[in-house]
């Protein structure tokens, strides 16, 4: 902004009438006329002059000033922009810094995240293998009693066919004597009475054969059925402990996703 210098104009000296302003002399009736210049018209003209030259210092006093506040002003810009990428570098700095805090701290989480990950595994493996081991000696024992029980019920079943055997033979044996010794009275009646009875006596000892027989097969379809059974049960068992192994593995896995 231009303002106008407070010095005071030069002082202008004018005489009372200027050299130029003498415009000549007559004479009317013996008397001498001598025409002058006009005062204020000198006056008026020195004070123009005087004016134009102020009004040239207030212009140049301007331009010198504007040339200062722009020079002023550019420094500030300068100033104000070098503030700027001070802040701006300082602020990436610190951004930088923080950045690189949190990385260090996201590692730091990460790696423990990992170890106990780490942990947790061994943990569940050691653990599944225990149970495994377990799982397999209960398996064991249970094949072992169910092969004892099923040994001892055809042990059992065995003799018991066999005391029926023998009880058989003994009760046809003693049908045998019988029938031996009612041969003579039989084979007095005649050989038709005779192979009569001896239809008769293998009828009944086929039924009685079959008889025992059906009853042996019997106990040995019940042996059969409860065997079965027994694997079964064995079976569910492992199934559920087979299921419930899943479970856990997905839920340790799961909560292993969530740490």
């Amino acid at each position: 902004m231009s303002t106008v210098a407070g010095s005071p104009p030069k002082k202008v000296t004018q005489s009372a009438v200027p050299s130029s302003s003498s415009l000549g002399t007559a004479e009317v009736n013996d008397t001498k006329f001598t025409q002058v210049g006009s005062q204020s018209l000198a006056t008026q003209t020195a004070l123009n002059e005087a004016a134009n030259k102020q009004q040239r210092l207030n212009m140049e006093k301007g331009a010198e000033l504007d040339r200062v506040n722009a020079q002023f002003f550019a420094g500030q810009d300068i100033r104000r922009t070098q503030a700027a990428g001070a802040e701006n570098r300082l602020a990436t700095k610190v951004a930088g810094e923080e950045t690189r805090a949190t990385q260090r701290v996201a590692g730091e989480e990460d790696r423990a995240t990992i170890t106990t990950t780490g942990l947790e595994y061994r943990r569940g493996l050691e653990t599944a293998g225990s149970q495994d081991r377990l799982l397999t000696e209960t398996t064991g024992q249970q094949a072992r009693l169910t092969e004892a029980g099923r040994a001892a019920e055809e042990r059992t079943t065995i003799g018991r066919r066999g005391q029926e055997e023998r009880a058989a033979i003994r009760e046809t044996g003693a049908e045998t004597r019988q029938l031996r010794e009612t041969e003579g009275a039989q084979q007095r009646l005649g050989i038709e009475t005779t192979g009569t009875q001896e239809r008769l006596s293998e009828a009944e000892r086929g039924r009685q054969e079959r008889l025992r027989l059906g009853t042996a097969g019997q106990e040995q379809r019940a042996t059969i059925g409860k065997t079965a059974q027994e694997q079964r049960t064995t079976d569910l068992q492992q199934e559920m402990f087979r299921r419930y192994k899943e479970n856990r593995d997905f839920e340790q896995a799961r909560g292993s996703y969530r740490v």
